[in-house]
């Protein structure tokens, strides 16, 4: 038997499990394709409005993205997918496991009997598992985000689905940091709560000591912050008063901000690259000192129809800034990464950039797309550019 009939039994096997009634799960791993950081992907059976679907959880290196598809298109696109792109395969049945493994033109099938294996419930609205699954903690109370019963409160549901999906996503980065204890700076803090969320979860359900420390100027937030750390007994994190920009970050591990406004981000990004912070992640609210330079610049005449339009202008604008600080730590020696964090239904203001201590693009190529980004858009200078000088 070649290798295409190979992955023929294996997808006609699928077929069979889901269609009687057998199918637990499927999940493709070894990717090898040209979707940037895919790792894997897995599969489940869901119904909605009453159709049978196949749920696909795919999961990459910051974020997981789910899609619903029928059935008969998944299995369709299954049999090139395993051609090309995943070197492995799991079937999981209620009375079996089924293995396919493809190295080079070879592709090997492994099965293996098992009991007592029930079919999962189908239902598409299953209970969401989220990093704070804890609902009691005291220090959600304190920082107003449930009652006294450990319920969220309604007000906060946004609020409490932000913290979640950032602890998501930082929480793994932050283990991959070297440092046996890192130290977490966390420029403009404000009340606190995404440090008091990820020391949480690092400490209680990672077990990983870390050291967190807010930096805030507001002297009132500082104290309520330390109050709660202390009472609720989070030995390891602290508030500090300042500003970003005077707040000497030496020795920080990672350097994270999140909605500080404006060049405020660029503050954080300098602190962290000055640093040689390990990881530096920031989610940047309004973008107002390269709007400025782009109204009152030169643009490239060919984008005319986009920028005298002030809804685009002020789109173009967001997108230029953060592509423009992206670059910038690319050429200090960052691997980095833009995307979305949380639905924009939650925060309009969702996009996160990640940037990452190693191999980074040639530094004079960089240098040369910063120059013709800035051509293009008619910007004389990014304030982060001044920070960081020639």
């Amino acid at each position: 038997m070649n290798a295409s009939d190979r992955i023929v039994e294996f997808v006609t096997t699928v077929r069979e499990a889901f269609e009687d009634g057998r199918f637990v799960g499927l999940r493709l791993a070894g990717y090898e394709g040209e979707e940037a950081d895919l790792k894997s992907v897995d599969m489940r059976r869901v119904v909605i409005k009453g159709q049978e679907k196949l749920s696909a959880v795919s999961h990459y290196k910051t974020r997981d993205i789910t899609k619903n598809h029928d059935f008969d298109a998944a299995m369709a696109d299954l049999v090139p997918a395993l051609g090309r792109q995943f070197r492995m395969a799991t079937l999981n049945a209620t009375d079996f496991d089924l293995v396919l493994e493809r190295h080079s033109a070879k592709v090997r099938l492994r099965r293996t009997e098992v009991a007592g294996r029930d079919a999962p419930p189908v239902g598409h609205d299953r209970a969401k598992n989220r990093p704070l699954m804890d609902t009691g903690r005291p220090w959600l109370r304190a920082l107003g985000l449930t009652t006294a019963g450990g319920v969220v409160r309604h007000d906060a549901q946004d609020k409490f689905r932000q913290i979640n999906r950032i602890v998501e996503i930082f929480a793994p980065l932050i283990q991959g940091l070297k440092a046996e204890k890192p130290l977490i700076l966390d420029m403009g803090a404000g009340k606190g709560y995404l440090d008091f969320a990820l020391y949480d979860y690092l400490t209680t359900v990672e077990q990983r000591p870390v050291e967190i420390v807010g930096v805030e100027l507001r002297d009132r937030l500082v104290a309520d912050g330390n109050r709660t750390a202390a009472d609720v007994g989070f030995a390891g994190l602290r508030f500090e008063q300042g500003t970003i920009l005077d707040r000497d970050a030496a020795g920080a591990d990672a350097v994270i901000a999140l909605h500080a406004c404006d060049t405020a981000t660029d503050d954080a990004i300098f602190r962290g690259i000055a640093a040689g912070a390990g990881l530096i992640a920031v989610a940047p609210c309004c973008h107002k000192q390269i709007r400025r330079q782009m109204e009152a610049g030169e643009a490239d005449g060919r984008l005319d129809f986009l920028l005298r339009h002030g809804t685009f202008l002020e789109k173009q604008a967001e997108m230029v800034t953060d592509g423009l600080r992206a670059l910038l730590l690319e050429a200090h020696g960052y691997r980095t990464k833009v995307f979305e964090f949380v639905s924009d239904a939650h925060t309009p203001k969702n996009n996160l950039i990640v940037a990452q201590k190693g191999k980074a693009p040639d530094r004079a190529a960089v240098l040369e797309r910063i120059a013709a980004v800035k051509a293009l858009f008619g910007i004389d200078r990014h304030y982060l550019e001044g920070l960081l000088g020639p």
